[in-house]
């Protein structure tokens, strides 16, 4: 009898940053794998999952709803499936988990592990697109801002977009549809952090498990998506382009900063630059870039800071 962790990627990482010792995890569930292992357990997928042996299964990915679908189908009960991210629901769907995930887990680790997130729709544009509902139950208040900034750019400002640290591609995929008529520029080594940057060994493997052909074929518009694999700012090998709308989410100082001085300068007038985990004080690298870029600059840069999970800023040309 044990533990499994659905998801494989930076929720897991996550999960284990908090407490949860990597020896109590007898293996983790992803429903499209990149790799048969994680972190040294067996990566299984759903329909592999051996319900008679899972105490508890903990659901580290957003997408609670569609999970909750699956689990109940390979007659999972709700008493073991304690939700991560229990957000944007109408129901909380840890209310007959509590207990059995108190015992094997303690309390003060599930204290920290419960979500606190409230009850709100999801945007408007994005909920009528192409893209399946599963991809907007995550951060509605970051996915809601960028819907709006890409309605105030259209036929306002001139420029491609692009985003720095795309991982598996989930909000290039909403910038690629709210703006499908511009290029989108797309960075990311695609196989983890660089050396030095100060990653953990969990969050390294969970953004190993990327890959730019899979990012590629999520693209609503993939005909306007350029991908530029590799470090950067090596990656971007004599690029020089004009930008409406720049996503930084790179989680440390040095690569943040790379991005900063990179594409502010290169940000047309009217165009916005969204700086992921800003406020996240788990990852403090991407405040301190910011601040030794407005050093270097000797000026405050406009901004506006945003209440999304991990307290982006959007910085305002």
């Amino acid at each position: 009898m044990g533990i499994y962790v659905w998801g494989a990627g930076c929720g897991a990482s996550q999960l284990i940053s908090k407490g949860l010792e990597i020896g109590k995890i007898s293996a983790f569930v992803d429903s499209f794998p990149v790799k048969s292992d994680f972190l040294g357990r067996p990566v299984l997928r759903p329909e592999e999952l051996p319900v008679a042996d899972c105490e508890l299964l903990i659901v580290t990915s957003r997408h609670s709803g569609d999970i909750a679908g699956q689990c109940s189908r390979l007659g999972l009960d709700r008493e073991r499936i304690l939700f991560l991210k229990n957000h944007c629901r109408l129901e909380d769907m840890n209310a007959s988990c509590t207990t059995a995930a108190e015992k094997l887990l303690g309390g003060e680790l599930l204290e920290r592990l419960l979500p606190r997130q409230r009850v709100i729709s999801s945007p408007a544009l994005l909920s009528s697109s192409a893209l399946p509902e599963r991809e907007l139950s995550g951060d509605y208040v970051r996915l809601a801002a960028l819907e709006l900034i890409c309605r105030r750019l259209e036929g306002k400002v001139p420029g491609a977009a692009a985003e720095l640290g795309v991982y598996r591609g989930d909000f290039a995929r909403c910038i690629n549809s709210l703006l499908p008529g511009r290029k989108l520029y797309l960075f990311d080594s695609f196989s983890g952090f660089e050396p030095g940057d100060g990653a953990e060994p969990a969050l390294q493997a969970a953004h190993e498990s990327a890959g730019a052909e899979a990012v590629l074929a999520r693209m609503p518009h993939p005909d306007m998506v350029r991908l530029y694999p590799g470090y950067f700012p090596a990656s971007l090998k004599g690029l020089e382009e004009r930008f409406c709308l720049v996503s930084l989410d790179v989680d440390f100082a040095r690569p943040t900063l790379e991005g900063l001085r990179w594409f502010w300068p290169r940000l047309n007038a009217g165009g916005c630059l969204l700086l992921h985990d800003w406020g996240n004080p788990e990852l403090p690298g991407a405040a301190q870039a910011l601040e030794q870029y407005e050093a270097e600059l000797g000026s405050s840069i406009p901004s506006i800071p945003l209440p999304d999970m991990k307290g982006s800023l959007a910085l305002c040309k």
